[in-house]
């Protein structure tokens, strides 16, 4: 099996330098690195060029023009582009910790998608964390009690325990796009996400209740495949309204396929 890890991000290369170095350390490390930029910002650029013949893996940087929010179709682009059999996707605030990939393949099952949790970062703590990071002073290892974490007993790892939850048959109120990985076959059933959710808001549970109306079962993935969020100020919320009535068409009616999704994804720009 291969896999795929897709890194979504925007103007925010310190953090995106600081998460491959995270990949590079991994005890698994994926065949294809993709990075979906949603932007064309140098500066990421640039730390992709760095990182290329620094990891064994395929560096693949899938960019796109800054008009405003629309991770949904740069996911689209990044996963079309991958030939991998499994994809894992995380956001560009959030940090792996070292058995993140080896934890999200060792639970992976046909037929399902997985959803992991993440340990917070609080934000007043984020430059200083950066800082440490970036010039190799700390490691990615916070002490349970450490005062720069939130959401702390998420960041115990057990993996013995994890076995004792189970798949299911509708999404979680818990599931976070920024943590979760499936098969490259139930996304293309499925076409993808839908292009047409512009702003924050709703894409990726869209993509699991339209997979979840495919058949697709999913499994939360506890005391493992833990990664670490930037907390930041929330995100722009003006289209929100409309995402969620996106959303709320597929689960009214049973929708599937998005009409404006993976297959058209190569007509936008």
């Amino acid at each position: 099996m291969t896999t795929a890890l897709v890194i979504s991000t925007y103007n925010s290369p310190e953090a995106l330098n600081i998460i491959i170095d995270a990949i590079s350390k991994q005890f698994k490390i994926p065949n294809e690195i993709i990075i979906a930029e949603d932007g064309n910002d140098s500066k990421t650029l640039k730390i992709v060029n760095f990182w290329k013949n620094k990891i064994s893996s395929k560096f693949i940087h899938i960019q796109q023009k800054d008009s405003g929010f629309r991770k949904a179709l740069i996911l689209n682009k990044a996963i079309k582009s991958s030939h991998s059999d499994y994809i894992i996707q995380i956001d560009g605030d959030c940090i792996p910790d070292e058995y993140f990939i080896y934890d999200h393949l060792a639970n992976a099952k046909k037929g399902c998608y997985l959803y992991g949790t993440r340990v917070h970062i609080k934000k007043n703590y984020i430059s200083e964390v950066l800082w440490c990071l970036e010039h190799k002073n700390q490691k990615l290892i916070f002490s349970f009690f450490s005062p720069k974490i939130k959401k702390r007993f998420r960041k115990v790892r057990l993996p013995f325990l994890s076995i004792f939850y189970k798949k299911k048959h509708k999404i979680s109120h818990k599931f976070r796009g920024c943590n979760t990985s499936f098969w490259r076959q139930d996304f293309i059933a499925v076409n993808g996400y839908d292009n047409d959710f512009i702003g924050w808001g709703r894409e990726d549970s869209d993509l699991m209740i339209r997979m979840h109306n495919n058949g697709v079962m999913c499994k939360r993935l506890k005391f493992v495949g833990v990664v670490y969020h930037l907390d930041h100020d929330q995100k722009d919320e003006t289209g929100f309204l409309k995402n969620n009535l996106i959303q709320t068409d597929s689960v009214l009616n049973k929708r599937i396929k998005a009409l404006n999704g993976l297959f058209e994804s190569t007509h936008e720009i």
